[in-house]
């Protein structure tokens, strides 16, 4: 007697169980999996047509800006320490056919010669927007980026030949990002260095 009402206290309890499951999934929704995905998407598609709306009208307001130069930060990171670690399948996204041929030489040219280049990114201290051009549908930022880096060059013998692995060096680049604004890549090229 005492079994059959364990059995209806366990069915009473599993009955507000799932009345409880089925209240809360309908108050609070249920996760698909795509909402992450959406949201994301959602937010690349409204900074793509607010950049291109910015642009058209040849403004660029300081959240533009910030955004741009914060993507452009990234990039410079990435390029430098791909270089320097002879990562050509990083550099190749991110640089225009001109550009990626000369980094691809040097790291060639590095080597044939058994030279170890080594590089610590210690930051960017600054980073500013120096000119925007504007020609059909083909837009160009120039950046002058102030970096910090320890950099050195080592022969075979593991002995330094240029550089210091001590010391921390501030670097002043000038690069030129440029994009298609119509193309389906959503990729900034780097398409001209100065130092």
């Amino acid at each position: 007697m005492n079994y059959s009402f364990e059995y209806i206290d366990i069915i009473l309890l599993a009955m507000i169980a799932g009345f409880i499951f089925l209240r809360l999934r309908g108050i609070l929704g249920k996760r698909t999996g795509f909402n992450e995905k959406l949201s994301r998407n959602f937010k690349q598609e409204f900074q793509k047509e607010a950049i291109k709306k910015n642009l058209k009208n040849q403004t660029f307001d300081d959240s533009a800006k910030l955004e741009f130069l914060n993507g452009a930060k990234e990039a410079y990171e990435m390029i430098v320490t791909s270089f320097a670690k002879g990562d050509k399948n990083i550099l190749k996204p991110l640089l225009n056919k001109e550009i990626y041929q000369n980094f691809s030489e040097a790291i060639d040219n590095r080597k044939k010669e058994n030279i170890k280049s080594e590089l610590t990114f210690v930051g960017v201290k600054s980073a500013k927007i120096k000119n925007f051009e504007k020609k059909d549908n083909i837009y160009t930022f120039t950046v002058d980026f102030v970096s910090e880096i320890i950099t050195c060059k080592k022969d075979k013998n593991n002995k330094v030949i240029e550089g210091n692995p001590d010391i921390i060096k501030t670097v002043n680049d000038i690069w030129k990002f440029s994009k298609n604004m119509w193309s389906n890549n959503p990729n900034w090229y780097l398409v001209e260095t100065q130092a």
